[in-house]
């Protein structure tokens, strides 16, 4: 989709934001015209990317990758749990073609999007394929669909009139997904109605890697003009939060919310979407 040249107000000051992700300050921000994704990249999509060239994946190299414990059989192995989030288990054999370990697989799934891939992954990706990650801002112009201020693509309330507009966990977490959304873990990209712009699914379903370094304390510093984050880092953005978040921990579910991994980090709830390169 074409995102015309435009300024927009860029992050949150809202108070119930996450001051240690950096969501704030709200500044004014121009973008350029640029082009991004529809969709998450597809599980069907990167297929064709890792038939045709044999990469090989980060958590197929190091063996193992994160699964939400809820997505587990009833039986399956103890396992390493993330101390502060022990709803995260290690899972050897996890990776994007197996999603919750060696006993799954991808069948009736090559519409959902990718998970498992690393950022490093999705640069080689977009390598082969002529594409690049978008930047955080280009990311988040593109997510509002035009709309300014509100926390959503479709404004501030998350449920308007009761309607389910993105996929996230609902009921007891993390004990319980009721999946009144009409799904529990991924769904299709497209299962949901698009934003302003033409874009399905920039909140819920699956976190999404951009091209910049992560800071915490860039939004205060941010170049007004077409920004790319900055210089150097240890971790690289993530937007749009997932099917695993839920208020009473995870707030992130929303265009002005931000989060960041490692870049060689995969997990069940981390995918991207694609940019074309602008000269």
């Amino acid at each position: 989709m074409t995102i015309p040249r435009g300024a927009f107000q860029m992050g949150t000051d809202d108070r119930r934001g996450y001051v240690m992700d950096g969501e704030g300050p709200s500044h004014l921000v121009e973008i350029d015209e640029f082009e991004i994704g529809r969709y998450a990249v597809t599980n069907a999509e990167f297929a064709v990317f890792a038939d045709a060239t044999g990469y090989t994946t980060s958590a197929e190299q190091f063996g193992n990758s994160f699964v939400f414990g809820g997505l587990l059989p009833s039986d399956f192995p103890d396992t390493r749990a993330v101390a502060t989030a022990p709803w995260w288990r290690e899972v050897h054999g996890a990776d994007w073609r197996h999603p919750e370990g060696p006993q799954s697989d991808l069948s009736s799934r090559g519409d959902h999007p990718v998970v498992h891939v690393s950022w490093l992954d999705a640069a080689a990706f977009c390598e082969w394929s002529g594409t690049v990650l978008p930047t955080e801002a280009q990311w988040e112009r593109a997510a509002r669909g035009s709309r300014e201020g509100s926390h959503y693509p479709w404004g501030d309330a998350r449920e308007p009139a009761g309607e389910h507009r993105m996929n996230v966990y609902q009921g007891d977490f993390p004990r319980v997904d009721t999946g009144e959304d009409g799904w529990v873990g991924t769904c299709p990209v497209g299962a949901f109605p698009p934003n302003g712009f033409g874009l399905f699914e920039v909140t819920g379903n699956v976190w999404e890697w951009c091209a910049d370094w992560f800071d915490p304390t860039y939004y205060a510093r941010s170049a007004q003009t077409n920004p790319q984050g900055p210089e150097r880092g240890t971790a690289r953005v993530m937007r749009g939060g997932s099917y695993l978040c839920h208020d009473s921990y995870c707030w992130r579910y929303r265009v002005d919310a931000r989060s960041s991994n490692t870049p060689d980090s995969s997990t069940g709830n981390l995918g991207f979407r694609v940019s074309n390169p602008t000269n």
